[in-house]
């Protein structure tokens, strides 16, 4: 109900569409509305509920450490104690998320997995942004990057400072080009990285 109120807050504070906006723009910035990072909340809930929030928003799913059941449901998030939900897997499969809403997983420090597939917003800088948060660096173990169109090597090139990543899937990225430099990269930033490349 809380999401919706803004939501519609938003809209009413807008007078006026631009005439020359179609469904794409509609959208575009409904997305980014669904990705402003509110650093209020993640004071008050803490980081980890606040990502969640940000994450189920834009249709993607998160893991809580201990649990096997992933959380799709922005309605039925789970209630307890702040600290007892750690996220440690996401899938942001066919999500809206954004690099706006990156600043949502500063605080993360239990985040093993992460899953992103056909994320049409997702670019290089998210990768980078993504690379540079020290507690990511530490906790990542596997990231899935599918059929992203926007992602080049330079996003890529990014994830070496994920010092403690073991698997590393790259498929269906038309973006990304020179196959033997990132192998090159990883082989030297990351030796231990099992690094799969289903690409063209």
């Amino acid at each position: 109900m809380m999401l919706f109120g803004k939501v519609s807050q938003q809209l009413c504070g807008l007078k006026k569409l631009p005439r020359s906006c179609d469904s794409r723009y509609f959208w575009s910035w409904l997305n980014a509305v669904f990705n402003k990072v509110d650093y209020e909340r993640i004071r008050d809930v803490g980081p980890d509920r606040a990502a969640s929030e940000w994450l189920l928003r834009c249709g993607a799913m998160v893991r809580y450490h201990g649990q096997e059941r992933w959380q799709k449901d922005y309605n039925h998030l789970p209630t307890g104690p702040l600290d007892k939900y750690k996220i440690q897997a996401i899938d942001a499969t066919d999500s809206c998320i954004m690099s706006i809403g990156f600043d949502h997983m500063e605080g993360l420090e239990h985040v093993e997995k992460i899953r992103l597939c056909k994320c049409q917003y997702i670019e290089d800088g998210c990768l980078l942004k993504l690379s540079q948060l020290e507690n990511l660096q530490k906790s990542i173990l596997e990231m899935e990057i599918i059929s992203c169109g926007n992602i080049t090597d330079k996003g890529i090139v990014a994830l070496r400072h994920l010092r403690n990543l073991k698997y590393l899937l790259l498929s269906d990225l038309p973006g990304v080009r020179e196959k033997e430099n990132l192998v090159q990269t990883f082989k030297t930033a990351l030796p231990s990285l099992e690094l799969k490349l289903q690409l063209m």
